[in-house]
């Protein structure tokens, strides 16, 4: 699957949603507290003007990160850092800025060796993983979108993408609450929406978690708590490792209550 071409269509894929919304509704609320659709489209179009940054100029982008990590501190300060300059803006021109971010992150990985790695806000990573990371984000802040519109976005299989990094990211879930990461394998086995089965992890091992794509993908990137999701864990591996999963980068969070959205 080319994830630069997946990233794009999921990207399309929202602005098909939010493009046909009344200016009211760009201020509805979301599952995130405070934060209207706009700020959920303002946050992807910083971080995917910070991705682009990561990839052209790598020394200014960690300037750049020290001093947003540095804001972490102080919860008004971050996202006065991240969402002020968008939140002056019309849904027009949000929308317009998001778009054209979005061209130039597409130029950018253009630009960038398939072999590369490069530097975020967590470890350094692949180029397929860098790219993968921003389709999730398209994905999960879409899905914040959706909960509070009452939109209608059926799950395809980019959703592979958003899988395997929750897949990949189990030690990091661990590792970023300063936690060990327990030895021991997961199986993990997902019914896809086209109806194919993707499995990751040896199928001989006592822990596991099965069922739909989908609901991985919303409890690994914090939009559905475990119990709200149609997964199966077995296991005290599986249900420890769903239970701390969190496939972006940045500071631990705990996710949504038990039977809501993301709280």
């Amino acid at each position: 699957m080319d994830v630069s071409v997946d990233l794009i269509a999921e990207q399309d894929a929202l602005d098909a949603i939010v493009s046909g919304l009344s200016h009211e509704q760009w201020q509805s609320p979301t599952p995130s507290p405070g934060w209207t659709v706009a700020d959920q489209i303002g946050h992807l179009a910083y971080f995917d003007a910070s991705a682009t940054l990561a990839m052209t100029d790598p020394d200014a982008f960690q300037a750049h990160r020290r001093e947003l990590l540095a804001s972490f501190g102080d919860a008004r300060a971050a996202e006065d850092m991240t969402l002020g300059a968008f939140r002056a803006m019309t849904p027009d021109e949000l929308l317009a800025a998001w778009r054209g971010g979005r061209v130039a992150l597409a130029a950018a990985a253009e630009s960038v060796a398939p072999d590369s790695r490069i530097e975020w806000y967590g470890p350094s990573m692949s180029k397929r993983s860098f790219l993968t990371a921003r389709l999730m984000e398209a994905w999960a802040h879409g899905q914040d979108v959706v909960d509070a519109v009452g939109a209608v976005r059926p799950a395809t299989d980019r959703l592979r993408h958003v899988a395997q990094l929750g897949v990949i990211t189990r030690g990091w879930s661990y590792r970023n609450r300063g936690r060990e990461v327990p030895d021991g394998d997961v199986r993990v086995e997902l019914a896809a929406p086209s109806g194919d089965v993707w499995s990751w992890g040896d199928a001989a091992v006592p822990d596991s978690i099965t069922g739909p794509a989908e609901d991985f993908c919303l409890v690994v990137t914090q939009r559905r708590h475990l119990d709200a999701a149609r997964l199966v864990t077995t296991g005290p591996l599986a249900r420890e490792w769903m239970e701390c999963a969190q496939a972006f980068a940045g500071p631990a969070t705990t996710g949504p209550a038990a039977r809501t959205s993301r709280a």
